[in-house]
């Protein structure tokens, strides 16, 4: 497994290291780190470990945390900088090289700053849009899905102006962001994926009592998604749809309209433990649900589950040949 340190400045290479300690044991698991040694090195040492630069898979060592080199600028915990934002885009160009030449079968990105990244003059509005950038694949079919609570999420729309994203929104983009889950789903199992669409507007409408924007998006999707023999539920308000254990446990994930629907219950639910899978760049990635968390960086008190959370969520061969499996 392939873990991107994120932004160099923020938590991301102290939880990088503590995750990679914690599973050392587990060698399918066990990750190589990707960033700069200058940065990586300092949390071997508090955490009593040593780093091996690699340049090709090895097999993993009790105390040795693995790291591919990248070069980059000094940490400066705490700081929002674009030389910063910078390395953290270098750092996942070199991963997913790494995945293409062999050195791992998915990668896991540690927590980085929008604002850091286009402060270096980089388009960057989260994952998603930058690993279809580097798979050659168009932005608009390539999705975050977020996990954790019980609930799988995948977001037509993501970091946008809430005006902009339900301009944008369409059938099309609905369908795409439902093919991409049911892709993912069957990569873990799920032979038959149970997808349940969200609603735009309250109620998903209330049958264009509250406007015709379902009736024009959400309802030719969840027909479109059945054409292509998927079992779709809705489109459903949301807050009916997550208010119901019956409709939940029958779903194995959402299609939210856009960035607020889909984060806010996988948030409440999961908290800091919340897994960001991007779907549809044809790459086995996942990363944290959480931020850089400039506040705490460099005190060594940042909590490594949500990296591990993420590299099971990806490592982990599927269980079963059909069914629900776990969020």
């Amino acid at each position: 497994m392939i873990l991107s340190i994120g932004d160099p400045n923020g938590i991301g290479p102290e939880i990088a290291v503590k995750a990679a300690r914690q599973l050392t044991a587990e060698p399918e698991l066990a990750p190589v780190l990707v960033g700069s040694v200058a940065v990586v090195e300092p949390w071997a040492k508090v955490f009593g470990a040593r780093v091996r630069e690699l340049d090709s898979a090895r097999e993993p060592e009790p105390g040795l945390v693995d790291v591919l080199p990248v070069p980059g600028p000094t940490a400066r915990p705490g700081v929002v900088s674009a030389e910063a934002g910078e390395a953290t885009v270098a750092n996942l160009r070199a991963a997913v090289a790494a995945v293409r030449a062999g050195l791992g079968r998915g990668i896991v990105a540690g927590p980085h700053s929008e604002t850091a990244v286009n402060a270096a003059g980089i388009r960057f509005d989260g994952y998603p849009g930058l690993l279809a950038d580097l798979a050659g694949v168009p932005r608009d079919r390539v999705f975050l899905m977020l996990v954790g609570g019980g609930l799988r999420v995948v977001h037509a729309t993501l970091h946008e102006r809430l005006a902009d994203a339900l301009s944008r929104l369409s059938a099309d983009l609905v369908v795409a962001a439902g093919l991409a889950a049911a892709e993912f789903l069957r990569t873990r199992g799920v032979v038959a994926p149970r997808l349940g669409l969200f609603g735009i507007n309250p109620h998903a409408g209330e049958g264009g009592l509250f406007g015709g924007d379902d009736a024009r998006v959400t309802e030719p999707a969840a027909e479109r998604l059945r054409g292509e023999g998927l079992r779709v539920v809705g489109p459903l308000g949301a807050d009916v749809a997550l208010a119901s254990p019956v409709v939940r446990g029958e779903l194995d994930a959402w299609v939210a309209m856009y960035h607020d629907q889909g984060h806010i219950p996988v948030k409440v639910l999961a908290g800091r433990t919340a897994s960001a899978l991007t779907v549809g760049a044809g790459l086995a990635f996942s990363s944290v649900g959480h931020g850089a968390a400039f506040d705490i960086a460099g005190r060594g008190v940042a909590d490594p589950e949500a990296v591990v959370r993420a590299i099971r969520l990806i490592g982990t061969p599927a269980a079963a040949p059909a069914g629900r499996v776990p969020a």
